[in-house]
């Protein structure tokens, strides 16, 4: 039987893990993990995972000192995730880092990564020093995306707020930083105006599927429940972090059955941790488990589709 396709697990290579730390940063309150391609494996045969598409996490390069450096750190870490991907064949994909918020890196970056390194799609921070994905200053690359149908991973980052104190922000506030983005997406017209575009959405869409009602008329450019609830089905889920009797009925009961897909979240999520959440989506009765496991993201991926 074929395993599962992983759509939301993460990359860390060893001298970005290194700059990281150097600076004093973490994901969100979360420690930056240690990452080997071996050890990676290892989670994937315990938890049944044939192919993992890999990303790098927040902060991404916005720690960089400069645009130039922003540039140099990207094209690093795309290829040493491609070199990842091209030394185990069929187990990994990667989607690519890019720059924003400077907007010209990010093309550059997008065209090399897509063209040249083989990447299966992009991932993008819900927002970028503070400026939220469908801002009209991201339009030339959200142009340029939907002429190649790129698959797009948003991943939360830090709100640009202070957290509240002794309240790391992996626990609520990313999943606002993803519904935050989310919303503006669709109220700014770019989930129309951008067809071609397939985004997925991390930790089930934060708090998106459970608040739609409530936001749809604020997703709307027209201002109707409606047309904002037709608008936020567009987007895909992933699963990762999620897999739990309290978060799936709601996801389910929103949204399209044929866009959500798997997600492991590790190594930011340990491996005990991921697993358990894995556990407890299998053991969820009402929904179609190949279709999230695989076959959805074969759809995203035509790639990794089996043929008989």
């Amino acid at each position: 039987m074929p395993g599962r396709i992983d759509t939301h697990q993460h990359i860390v290579p060893p001298r970005y893990r290194s700059w990281l730390l150097d600076k004093g940063l973490t994901a969100g309150g979360r420690a930056i993990p240690e990452w080997t391609a071996e050890s990676a494996l290892e989670l994937m045969g315990e938890n049944n995972i044939d192919t993992a598409i890999l990303s790098v996490s927040t902060p991404g390069v916005e720690p960089a000192v400069d645009i130039a450096a922003g540039r140099s750190l990207a094209r690093e870490l795309n290829e040493f995730t491609a070199s990842v991907v091209q030394d185990h064949r069929g187990r990994f994909g990667f989607f690519a880092t890019l720059t924003l918020p400077d907007v010209g890196g990010a093309l550059d970056e997008a065209a090399y990564a897509l063209d040249e390194l083989g990447a299966d799609g992009i991932v993008l921070l819900a927002n970028s020093k503070g400026t939220y994905l469908g801002d009209e200053a991201f339009d030339p690359l959200f142009d340029e995306l939907d002429r190649r149908h790129a698959v797009v991973f948003v991943h939360p980052s830090h709100l640009p707020i202070e957290p509240v104190p002794g309240l790391p922000p992996y626990a609520a506030d990313f999943l606002l930083d993803t519904t935050r983005a989310a919303l503006n997406l669709a109220k700014n017209g770019c989930m129309d105006r951008y067809p071609n575009l397939k985004i997925i959405l991390s930790h089930a869409g934060g708090f998106l599927p459970y608040a739609a009602q409530r936001a749809a008329n604020v997703a709307s450019p027209m201002g109707t429940d409606e047309d904002g609830l037709r608008i936020l089905r567009k987007f895909y889920f992933d699963i990762a972090l999620s897999g739990s009797p309290y978060t799936l009925p709601s996801l389910m009961a929103f949204a399209d059955p044929t866009r959500i897909t798997f997600g492991s979240d590790w190594p930011f999520a340990p491996a005990a941790r991921s697993a358990a959440f894995t556990r407890s989506f299998d053991a969820y009765g009402d929904l179609d488990h190949g279709a999230i496991d695989r076959d959805n993201a074969e759809t995203l991926f035509p790639r990794l589709a089996l043929t008989n």
